[in-house]
Order: C-alpha cells, then structure tokens, then sequence
C-alpha cells in the first residue's frame, strides 16, 4: 500500500511545529505542542475497533469466524484499515501517545510534528530531544525519537532513532542492529511489552552517547583511492539476477548519484567534512530524502521513516561502521 498523508476537505492529518515540512501541508503550531495537543492539531482524535467480516453467498451473508476488519469509530462508511485475527490487540492512537509521554519524559521532548498516512494505518509523532550531537566544527545533528503506530494489520509499533542533519535537514538512519529499533507486535503481550521496552529504553537512549563518536570516526576516515567505489557497491550491490538489465541500471544510477551528493551535497563540503566516509554516508542520505524527484512528496515521509529508503540508509549506516574499523586497521 502506497502511504500518503491522509487529506480530508481539503485539510492534511498532520501537525508541525518550526520549520515547514518540504510537501508544505499541515497546521503548523506557535509553540511546542503536549502529545494531547498533537493528537488534536493532527487530527488522531479517533479510535479503531475490530468490525466482523461477513461473506457474500446469493442473497445471504455469513459471518467469518475468526478475521475481523480494523476500522475507524468516527466514519459512517468506514474503510478496513487491514485484516486481523482474535488474537490482534488494538493500540489506540491515544494510548500510544500516552506510552511515548512516559517514555520521553512530559516536558523534556519538543513534539515537531504528528499526522496519519493512508487513511489512518500508520500514524506517527516525532519528538525532538534535549542536546545535539556534534561530529565536527558546525556539523550538527539533532536528536528525535519517532513513534509510529499501525492499524493495519501488518506493522508494529516501532520506537526508532531519527537524527537529522541540522546543514541540509538529511534524516540519518541507524543500523538495525543492537536494539536501536523497539518493534512490538499487535498480540496478547502487546502492552507487557510496552511495559518491558519503556524499561530498557534508557539503555537504548544512551546509545546517543555512542552515536557521536561513531559519527566523528566516520569524520576521521578519508575516502582515498577506491574506497568510496567499494562502499557505494556495497551500499548498493548489482542484482543476483544478470539478465535484469532495469535493476542494473537502478543500481548504476544509484551509484552515481550517491556520489554526486557525496562530492556537492549540502554540509559536505564544510572544513574537515569534505571527502570524508562522513560525508559519503551523508550523500546517501541526501539522495535517498531529496534526489528521488519523482516520487509523490507525502510517499516520501513514508519511504525514509519506514520503508525502502530507511532500510537502504540502515545498510549504508552498517557498512560504514565497518569500513571505518577496516580502514582504521
């Protein structure tokens, strides 16, 4: 399902607070927002509810025992949001918001924006925390924390890292590894693992700690010789298929504009960032918010928070966490 920020008479399902989103939809608020003024100003002042599935057989309909419809309360006509079983346990967007309150501490995190893709599958709110992360001289990142919760079916609740780049706004991915995700299924233990994952998020919030330096380390490493060809064909490798000759070019153009965004891309040629693995991570970056044109501006939000971009700056994160220890051998 293509996602995409659900517009009702003419208004988005998403609030921000600062600077304006790149698709320039929304309410933008004056001040930072409670997770409670976020639900309204967002428009996720609603709940879902599990409605029987019924089939059709001439002019009789039978119930289908055991799936239901995830729908929401506030529509006459409303939409199945997906498909589930008894077992599903449904997370109202309040009660979400709630958890993320303990978590980040009321008062402590600045709520910049909160919205609903699709026609409410995935809903989110990122927090922007207290401090910064400084690689080198002006480069800059700040700290969020983005919740996202589903009513589709087939996502979880995730809890993620999403530093942005204060230069040009990238938004930095972690590696998938070492916990750094918080991902809770949509089953009977859903909420005891809310309780247990609000318990080892401190472990997870100190990972900043560690982010710093693993972005100055990459700082430290100079792309000499063939090492930015060999990261970038590792970032993106050719696929086990020869004869695709469109995923080859996918793969070429990918290539070549990760790089382009590594040797011109905003904030990489400040002092001491130029031709660095820093900046090559960062090109990807780049290229992977802002070099894809052609997709729909609300699928984006989409794409570099949850699907295929997220997933492509997790691996370029990965691989250059590695190059930098082999390259420091």
């Amino acid at each position: 399902m293509a996602h995409e920020l659900l517009i009702k008479n003419g208004n988005a399902a998403m609030m921000y607070f600062g600077e304006t989103p790149w698709h320039g939809l929304g309410e933008k608020l004056d001040k930072p927002a409670t997770s409670a003024e976020a639900i309204k100003a967002a428009k996720l002042d609603w709940e879902v509810r599990k409605a029987p599935l019924y089939l059709k057989s001439g002019a009789r309909y039978r119930v289908v025992n055991g799936n239901f419809a995830v729908v929401r309360t506030d529509e006459r006509e409303p939409i199945p949001l997906g498909i589930v079983g008894a077992s599903y346990q449904l997370l109202q967007n309040r009660e979400a918001f709630i958890w993320f309150d303990e978590i980040v501490g009321q008062g402590a995190a600045i709520y910049h924006t909160a919205g609903v893709l699709g026609n409410g599958e995935r809903v989110w709110i990122l927090a922007k925390l207290p401090g910064e992360i400084r690689v080198k001289g002006d480069d800059v990142s700040e700290k969020f924390l983005l919740l996202s919760n589903s009513h589709d079916g087939e996502s979880s609740v995730q809890l993620k890292f999403t530093p942005i780049r204060v230069v040009c706004q990238n938004t930095l991915t972690m590696a998938l590894n070492s916990g750094r995700t918080v991902k809770i299924s949509h089953n009977s233990s859903l909420k005891k693992r809310m309780e247990k994952a609000k318990e080892n998020l401190g472990i997870i919030t100190n990972r900043f700690q560690n982010i710093e330096k693993e972005f100055q380390r990459l700082a430290e490493i100079q792309m000499t010789g063939n090492r930015l060809a060999g990261y970038l064909s590792e970032v993106f490798p050719m696929p086990a298929d020869e004869a695709d000759e469109l995923a080859k070019k996918r793969v070429e153009l990918a290539r070549r504009d990760s790089q382009m965004f590594f040797e011109t891309g905003r904030g990489n040629n400040l002092a001491n960032i130029r031709g660095t693995l820093w900046a090559a991570y960062n090109g990807i970056a780049e290229f992977i918010d802002y070099g894809k044109t052609r997709r729909n501006r609300s699928q984006r939000l989409d794409n570099i928070w949850f699907g295929g971009g997220y997933l492509t700056k997790a691996r370029a994160f990965r691989v250059a966490i590695a190059k930098a220890a082999e390259w420091n051998n």
